[in-house]
């Protein structure tokens, strides 16, 4: 029941701090250990090498902690609702470009976040093809490209935004039931590789064909974005910076703990599935759906047939926990925008009874539920590309812009050995960049993003007189 003082709160449109450093820990975990590593997991080993492979966990671990720490200052020195959305507009001014950028933003997230939260739902229905086989096929004959496992994942997008519709406690509540069947599925798929290698006579490392140094540079980078993918999360306790208790403490340690756990799990799995992975292939037709849900079948190679159907089962919740801790974090970006009166004011509004941004929540549902019906690999591209260049970047040139304009600011979490953590964080994105094959696609899509989105706000400016068009007083 809402005390008098929570009651005020939710009335008067304010979020309360209600999140402790555990709580903060288990979003951020959600929202990293998505569907993501179990259906990358053998891309990553293809593309790196067996020997390398594991360097590529490693390297999207370093660059994660050095952009992390990021993150972790201005989160603690900013703790509001919408995470990005306030630094950028602290940083640049929120009556100069930082209006623009923080516009800017919002306006990609209306792409990026939604992609985010599909490629978790798709990942969900390929592993439901392991107990619907059929989910494959296309319900349409002059649609072919559309099928019944799109309708799946829009379907589960919706049933997360409904789940998410009430309090913060009963959110959180149900964050604990979701991280226990996270922790379970990457228990089942370690547990099965190292069984699989012990039943093949202990565990080994695969013979690796040799290669030239630029072509192993190449495979370790490929990997390294597809790693970097699956960290992407540490952050989403920064979204919530109005909702946590101590934020100076708590934001800082939350993000530094859950990229130090997630790489232990990953580094392992990684090494757990290695010995499994040729002879697991060998079990199965090549085909996309089949190495999206390899880690189920190493499982059933490993205990039978039942393990398989469990390890499925189980990345289902897995991917299902993710959306969930993915659209509770985002959802609250646009409402923190529209609050500011830098967004569309629609979406500034705070449920009266459960005291959640709403009418955000279910915007992001929605258009989510809409790009379920992209294939995955366009989505993590566009995903991928889109954020580095139109956020990370701007936080990480934004971080030293803030020390050297506002040295007085106050600082409850500064970045160890500055500057040193920005510049190699935004040297680990563009070594991901460079490499990656047909780069230039994606460049495209995030300059047609930041386009189109600056003359939307260039037109939206002049009509309410913001910067640049703001008159002179």
């Amino acid at each position: 029941m809402s005390t008098p003082r929570n009651l005020a709160q939710t009335q008067s449109g304010h979020l309360e701090r209600r999140i402790g450093l555990r709580s903060a820990v288990l979003f951020n975990m959600l929202e990293m250990i998505g569907v993501g590593p179990f259906i990358t997991l053998p891309l990553v080993i293809a593309a790196a090498g067996y020997k390398l492979s594991v360097w590529a966990w490693l390297l999207g671990a370093t660059i994660a902690v050095m952009d992390g720490l990021v993150w972790a200052e201005l989160g603690a020195a900013f703790p509001q609702a919408g995470g990005s959305y306030a630094f950028l507009r602290e940083i640049y001014g929120p009556k100069g470009a930082g209006n623009w950028l923080s516009f800017l933003y919002v306006w990609q997230l209306s792409f990026s976040a939604p992609l985010s939260i599909a490629s978790g739902c798709i990942g969900l229905s390929s592993f439901l093809a392991w107990f619907w086989p059929g989910l494959e096929s296309a319900p349409i004959a002059a649609l072919p490209a559309l099928h019944y496992a799109n309708f799946a994942a829009a379907a589960a997008c919706l049933l997360v935004t409904a789940l998410l519709y009430r309090n913060l406690s009963s959110v959180t509540r149900l964050a604990w039931v979701l991280f226990t069947g996270v922790m379970a599925a990457m228990a089942g798929v370690i547990a099965s590789g190292f069984a699989h290698a012990a039943a093949m006579g202990g565990w080994h490392m695969p013979a690796s064909p040799a290669q030239s140094a630029a072509v192993a540079i190449g495979g370790l980078a490929q990997a390294t974005l597809i790693a970097t993918y699956d960290y992407w999360g540490y952050y989403n306790i920064t979204f919530l910076g109005s909702e946590v208790r101590q934020p100076e403490k708590t934001i800082p340690r939350a993000i530094l703990l859950s990229v130090l756990f997630v790489t232990v799990l990953y580094v392992v799995m990684n090494l757990s599935a290695l010995p499994s992975m040729r002879d697991a292939a060998m079990h199965v037709k090549e085909t996309a759906i089949v190495r999206v849900q390899l880690v189920a079948e190493i499982a059933r190679s490993a205990f039978g047939q039942w393990a398989g159907y469990t390890i499925a089962a189980l990345v289902m919740w897995t991917a299902f926990a993710s959306v969930f801790s993915l659209l509770l974090g985002y959802s609250r970006v646009p409402y923190a925008a529209a609050q500011s009166g830098n967004y569309f004011r629609f979406l500034a509004a705070v449920h009266p009874k459960h005291g959640i941004p709403h009418r955000s929540l279910v915007a992001l549902g929605l258009v989510a539920s809409a790009f379920c019906f992209f294939s995955l690999q366009q989505v993590i591209t566009m995903l991928v590309v889109t954020r580095i260049l139109l956020q990370f970047f701007l936080q990480h040139v934004g971080v030293m812009l803030l020390r050297a304009q506002r040295p007085e600011l106050t600082r409850p979490f500064r970045i160890p050995v500055y500057p040193l953590p920005p510049l190699l964080a935004m040297a680990g994105f563009v070594f991901i960049l460079v490499n990656r094959s047909n780069a230039l696609g994606g460049l495209a899509v995030a300059a047609g993003i930041a386009l189109s989105g600056t003359v939307i706000y260039m037109v939206r400016a002049k009509s309410l007189g913001q910067w640049p068009f703001a008159s002179e007083s």
